[in-house]
């Protein structure tokens, strides 16, 4: 192994949210860079997976974007949580850590007397 892991599908919109919970307004450049940092190398954007899903995001109102100025003073468009993305990522997180602890259970069955 030792490559890049895809990005297992759901778990990319949570991962946006999440690092615009914890960074604040991020440009798509910067939010993919961050996950990636995030993830110590292991996962690599594909940019063609990341813009689509901004773009859900934006539709479905848990972030909002406006453009600006990048710093290497480029127009860029930058991305930050809604009210309602606030709550989603409340929500998600809950999902996802349920899903978490019941994966164990799957991957390590116990044997039955």
């Amino acid at each position: 192994m030792g490559g890049k892991t895809d990005i297992w599908q759901g778990t990319l919109a949570l991962m946006v949210l999440k690092t615009l919970e914890s960074m604040g307004s991020l440009h798509g450049y910067g939010i993919a860079r961050r996950i990636e940092q995030t993830s110590r190398g292991l996962l690599s954007l594909n940019y063609g997976t990341l813009y689509p899903a901004l773009l859900k995001l934006e539709q479905e109102g848990t972030i909002v974007s406006e453009w600006g100025v990048s710093e290497n003073n480029r127009r860029a468009k930058f991305y930050k949580l809604s009210r309602a993305g606030k709550k989603q990522v409340e929500r998600e997180t809950q999902d996802w850590e349920q899903t978490n602890a019941i994966l164990p259970r799957f991957l390590a069955p116990r044997q039955e007397a």
